[in-house]
């Protein structure tokens, strides 16, 4: 039977809030698995053998070596099987990326975003190419270089743009009129609500009127806007971010199905259970059982 090794990342976090970043090698130790959860860092890790990783309410399994992209804002675990695996991790908070001047690729990337790709399939060419920046990073990060730091978000950008070079370009929007601006803003506000960190701070923006009043247009030119951009409604996108959240939260905390309902913004749990349920064909208590 394998064994199971949880590993913390606290120390990684002391040294993030020193300098917004760490790089290191991972270790070949054999069947693990490792909980991020919500924190405060990105991460992209480079990795060769084979793994499950949970990301949101969705799962990857993977075999040879992948690159992966880590949000924030989204709670992951990673479950290695393989007895030995190899490769490389970068953690760095938004405030050490966004130092470059060069955030709205990491905020626009289809990487990190939710409904993104956040694993990608590495040959052999670019996982060579890759382990040298990983290296260098490392090399720099025990340097006394007075200017690491920038040289260190060279190499983030430059992981980035081999990573984006990989993505069809159909995922790429360039926002070339005002129905796409405001569409990207109303996307953007709306992940912005996320994660909901305590019942205590519930759901603000729960409905299409809601955001179109921060966003100060009327809700009929939201609607449309979003739905010509998209193909979807506004309410279908504000829908499908709450199940993905209460999903998330479900899979992911120990919190109480009523204090997750009150998180979401409703007022009584049996609202909620009925609205996951229309949505997901299954009630908040059964998904829970099938997560454990």
């Amino acid at each position: 039977m394998e064994k199971k090794i949880v590993r913390q990342v606290s120390e990684f976090n002391n040294e993030l809030k020193l300098k917004g970043f760490n790089v290191f090698q991972i270790e070949a130790d054999g069947s693990a698995t490792r909980t991020y959860s919500r924190k405060d860092f990105y991460k992209i890790c480079l990795t060769t053998g084979k793994s499950k990783i949970h990301y949101a309410d969705r799962s990857f399994e993977q075999e040879g070596t992948i690159l992966f992209f880590g949000n924030p804002h989204i709670p992951y675990s990673w479950e290695t099987i393989s007895t030995t695996y190899l490769g490389y991790t970068v953690l760095f908070s938004e405030d050490f990326f966004k130092a470059s001047d060069r955030s709205e690729s990491l905020q626009n990337s289809p990487l990190f975003k939710i409904g993104g790709t956040p694993v990608l399939k590495i040959d052999e060419k670019q996982r060579l190419f890759l382990n040298t920046i990983f290296q260098r990073m490392i090399e720099e990060q025990k340097s006394d270089y007075a200017f690491k730091d920038d040289l260190i978000r060279n190499y983030i950008n430059l992981i980035i743009h081999e990573a984006l070079k990989l993505q069809p370009s159909e995922l790429y929007d360039q926002h070339k009129n005002a129905a796409s601006r405001l569409t990207a803003v109303f996307l953007e506000l709306l992940e912005r609500q996320f994660p909901i960190e305590s019942a205590d701070n519930p759901l603000r923006l729960k409905t299409a009127q809601d955001y179109a009043n921060a966003l100060h247009v009327h809700v009929n030119y939201l609607n449309r806007a979003v739905k010509e951009v998209t193909g979807k409604s506004t309410t279908t996108h504000i829908t499908e971010r709450i199940v993905s959240e209460a999903k998330a939260l479900l899979q992911h905390t120990a919190w109480n199905i009523a204090d997750i309902a009150y998180a979401l913004g409703f007022e009584y749990v049996t609202y909620f259970n009925n609205f996951f349920k229309k949505l997901t064909g299954t009630n908040p208590k059964t998904l829970r059982m099938q997560a454990v």
